[in-house]
């Protein structure tokens, strides 16, 4: 059965392809507009519309859609807008404890499966420099946050409590279990 993951993000690409998936890309581009408010929902919803719309277009396929937030002393906070909106966000989230959150969706409308699932980890970015945040304010504006932990150069998160791969933007963890229930 074709699998198709509805999102151009290189890391959940990277993610999928070492974990052995056969699947094509075929990025969403719907508003990331929610009226949800909790990060858990947020997250759930943007995935589902992510791969509602592509799977409309692909009724026989598996489609993924996922969608990553950080949240940080209640606050959550996606992709920075641009570098000054990315000092901002890496400033408020410095020397912080903060909760990544990634929506799940599996959807195949001809086998009528549709799975909404969300994976939450924990993460400690260490207090950074007025340099330190200038430099990496440019590095990340396509990473919710600002921030991404698989940049080994940065070593801005020293901590992890639960799954590292949810932190880089795909909970693989959770994801396999769903498709092995179904493919």
């Amino acid at each position: 059965m074709r699998l198709i993951l509805a999102s151009k993000s290189l890391r959940r690409i990277e993610i999928l392809k070492k974990y052995g998936y056969k699947f094509d890309v075929i990025p969403s581009n719907i508003q990331e507009k929610t009226k949800y408010k909790r990060p858990h929902l947020v997250v759930m919803d943007l995935a589902q519309k992510k791969a509602n719309d592509i799977a409309n277009k692909n009724p026989d396929a598996i489609v993924i859609g996922a969608d990553t937030i950080v949240y940080c002393q209640g606050k959550i906070i996606g992709k920075p807008k641009d570098k000054n909106d990315a000092k901002k966000l890496l400033k408020w989230q410095s020397g912080k404890w903060q909760s990544v959150y990634t929506g799940i969706a599996v959807i195949c409308i001809k086998k009528n499966i549709k799975i909404i699932d969300y994976e939450k980890s924990s993460c400690y970015m260490r207090k950074l420099s007025d340099e330190e945040i200038e430099e990496i304010s440019i590095k990340h504006l396509d990473k919710a946050g600002g921030w991404g932990v698989q940049d080994k150069n940065d070593k801005l998160i020293t901590k992890i409590k639960g799954s590292y791969y949810n932190i880089v933007g795909l909970p693989i963890e959770k994801l396999n279990k769903i498709l092995k229930r179904i493919l």
